[in-house]
């Protein structure tokens, strides 16, 4: 799951036939010393299907589309957002995917075992062949609402996140507000098991670090918080554990946004103290988890969204964040319990409304926006420069679901209307 930059490049450096390119510190040096600076990997082609801009060298192929007919006879369902790449059989990866369908969508995730029976969201699974190619795809959980994004485990499962409090009423018979877990391994949908200790509340993304087996939650809301849940048994979500939220040390219930009254409370590069409170309740009827959290001192984030562990630190994003609001991303350091502003938009140009976001291979991140006209696939260096990647040539859908192959040589990614699927691949090593 995990390639250190070294390794990536080692192996992204070597052709189909063997032969060696020359390095990406190599390639860097040539073209400082002629004065080649910009960052990234140069202009985006336009495409001649109007379905995605790409560096030079970069293709795509479309996997699967929302009505495509899946191997379980049901239509593929629209809505694709979050979504995790797994190593399969036989050189296959496996995806599985969210589907954030509210209950009177148009289209369901269609399973016999829904967890509740007017809900209509959930995840599909996809095999990809090492060609690219789909191989089959099928319905994998059902009866949930908004599943918005997740995150994979060390273990091989997809912790798929409702985006939604709901609660029993209009037909409905369940409340809502949820995990559930999808092992990429089951070939059929799996028993929809709420993980209610991890809390009740607007779960937007979770990210797992494998030294502790701790996962760390998002929640889309303007006054959201930044969640620790503490399992009794690591890997075994089911079996419970502690919900904590995080305080920043000298800025108890801070509002980390950095405008109005906030402006300035935090520098981007700086790393501050944090420790982390108990939620008393965190399972109850009604969507106050986040208040209980802030009334012990725990910050709050302009909509965390999307969240992904890399090398020791976890990233997430507050899409509302920043002075002009356009987005921060955060770096949280679990082994030195600390939390840096890594990235503030300055300009709608550079970055607007960050939602998912993957650590990818090669040491960068990379971004997808979900704001109104234009998004594109932002990338962000290790030392925090953006550059563009790619652009929604087809409409102004958000992009969703970020993710590498587990040889890092593929990444997949949605645009969630018309709902599409793809998957990307190039000269990931020519960055500059």
């Amino acid at each position: 799951m995990g390639y250190s930059r070294r390794k990536f490049f080692g192996l992204a450096g070597t052709t189909a036939a063997g032969t060696l390119m020359a390095s990406p510190l190599q390639a860097l040096l040539a073209k400082k010393a002629f004065g080649q600076t910009t960052i990234g990997y140069g202009s985006l082609v336009p495409d001649p299907n109007n379905i995605l801009e790409l560096p030079a060298g970069f293709q795509y192929r479309i996997l699967s589309r929302t009505n495509d007919m899946m191997a379980d006879g049901n239509p593929v369902p629209g809505g694709q957002d979050g979504m995790g790449a797994f190593q399969g059989p036989r050189g296959t990866t496996i995806l599985v995917c969210n589907h954030e369908l509210s209950n009177n969508s148009g289209t369901e995730v269609r399973v016999s075992n829904r967890y509740d029976a007017v809900s209509r969201g959930g995840t599909t699974t996809l095999v990809v062949g090492s060609n690219r190619q789909l191989i089959k795809q099928f319905a994998s959980i059902g009866g949930t609402i908004r599943n918005c994004a997740g995150g994979i485990t060390p273990w091989g499962s997809w912790i798929t996140c409702e985006e939604n409090t709901s609660t029993p009423g209009n037909g409905m018979t369940q409340f809502h507000g949820y995990n559930f877990e999808v092992p990429a391994s089951a070939t059929s949908p799996v028993e929809p098991v709420p993980l209610i200790d991890m809390g009740r509340f607007n779960h937007e993304a979770v990210a797992v670090d494998p030294e502790t087996g701790y996962v760390y939650e998002t929640e889309d809301r303007g006054d959201s918080l930044f969640y620790r849940f503490i399992p009794n048994v690591p890997g075994k979500l089911a079996e419970g554990g502690e919900l904590q939220a995080m305080v920043i040390v000298g800025k108890p219930s801070v509002n980390t946004n950095n405008r109005g009254s906030n402006a300035g409370q935090f520098v981007v590069g700086e790393s501050y103290s944090v420790e982390w409170v108990k939620i008393p309740n965190p399972n109850p009827t009604s969507d106050d988890v986040r208040t209980q959290g802030y009334s012990l001192g725990a910050a709050q984030f302009s909509r965390g969204e999307g969240i992904w562990y890399g090398d020791g630190d976890i990233y997430f994003c507050a899409t509302n964040g920043g002075l002009i609001g356009r987005g921060q991303v955060w770096r949280y350091t679990p082994g030195a319990e600390t939390i840096e502003l890594f990235v503030e938009s300055q300009s709608a140009d550079e970055l607007k409304a960050p939602d998912n976001i993957v650590v990818t291979p090669f040491g960068d991140l990379i971004l997808c926006e979900d704001a109104s006209g234009t998004n594109f696939l932002r990338g962000v260096t290790p030392e925090g420069k953006l550059y563009d990647f790619a652009r929604n040539a087809l409409n102004g859908s958000e992009f969703a679901g970020a993710c590498f192959s587990p040889d890092g040589l593929t990444m997949f990614v949605n645009i969630q209307s018309p709902g599409i699927s793809l998957a990307i691949w190039g000269p990931w090593n020519s960055r500059r």
